[in-house]
């Protein structure tokens, strides 16, 4: 697969340790279409969609807001039962003549995609699928450029978000992105990587980031301990505090948290690594140190 391309604040402390949502599935196919019912692509017409070059983008939909297209503007969806860890698709056979896997030969991430996230899959036909952010992706049969007549159906089949997550879906206060290159990392509730910055303070929670710094890092809102706990956090990793405007900033161990406006839709981490101290932070985060232990993913690569 071919891949394009402070002055220093001392904040007031409120140490406090801490102490969800499938929304109704969008426009989907009429209740007489079933997986059998639509008609199949031919050996020569799958083959020949398979060896086209693909290039993935977002389209930003009025009732989904941000979902993946490939270059024809046809969505592309995931299955809620497909696991980003397997490296499998639950769909073949009869399936894949309706939710038409996404060759991932010679593709080109396009506007809103982060090209970290892209990878594939090997199928049992032994076929390349597309994958992003471990999911696999899949056009629907009946859909023309546009549409989205595959969001809900079967209960099973989602647009793809930027990120690989379910489009149309509400998301929890607190995510995690799986990135192949920084691993499991957090993210807020709209789906924004979570960064700390190596300049803060842990213990008590000091922030370096000034009226300047605030232009482009935006804190990040408490969570509570039933969101750590979605994600396999231990509530005890999380520390509310008071910033120096009065607003309440969520850390974890102890390194206050902040998204980037460079980011602009989810799954991208523009952020990451900016000076040399800003770093998404892991989701996999030990048991409170009050902040010795420093959750920065990636962050021997600078």
């Amino acid at each position: 697969m071919k891949i394009a391309a402070g002055a220093l604040v001392l904040a007031s402390l409120l140490s406090a340790c801490g102490s969800t949502q499938a929304a109704q599935p969008g426009s989907a196919p009429k209740a007489s279409t079933t997986l059998n019912s639509v008609p199949s692509l031919n050996v020569s017409e799958r083959n020949a969609e398979a060896a086209a070059p693909t290039a993935v983008s977002v389209r930003v939909d009025g009732n989904l807001k941000s979902v993946v297209v490939d270059e024809n503007g046809k969505t592309l969806y995931v299955s809620a039962k497909d696991k980003a860890a397997s490296g499998k698709s639950s769909c073949d056979d009869t399936c894949a003549k309706t939710m038409v896997p996404v060759p991932a030969d010679d593709v080109t991430p396009g506007t809103g995609i982060n090209k970290d996230l892209l990878g594939s899959i090997t199928r049992v036909d032994g076929s390349k699928q597309l994958t992003l952010g471990g999911k696999p992706l899949y056009s629907y049969a009946e859909d023309e450029a546009g549409e989205t007549k595959g969001q809900g159906f079967q209960k099973t089949w989602y647009a793809a978000a930027p990120d690989g997550a379910k489009a149309g879906v509400s998301r929890p206060a607190l995510g995690v992105l799986d990135s192949p290159k920084l691993g499991r990392v957090l993210q807020d509730k709209n789906g924004h990587t979570l960064y700390l910055f190596t300049k803060d303070t842990p213990w008590p929670m000091q922030t370096a980031c000034d009226a300047t710094c605030l232009q482009k890092w935006t804190p990040s809102a408490p969570v509570t301990a039933a969101d750590a706990k979605a994600v396999g956090l231990s509530p005890e990793i999380l520390f509310t505090f008071t910033t120096p405007n009065g607003t309440k900033q969520e850390s974890f161990n102890c390194w206050p948290a902040y998204t980037f406006k460079g980011d602009k839709a989810p799954g991208q981490t523009n952020g990451q690594g900016v000076g040399g101290v800003w770093f998404a932070i892991k989701a996999d985060i030990p048991k409170s140190d009050r902040g010795k232990t420093v959750p920065a993913a990636g962050r021997d690569q600078y």
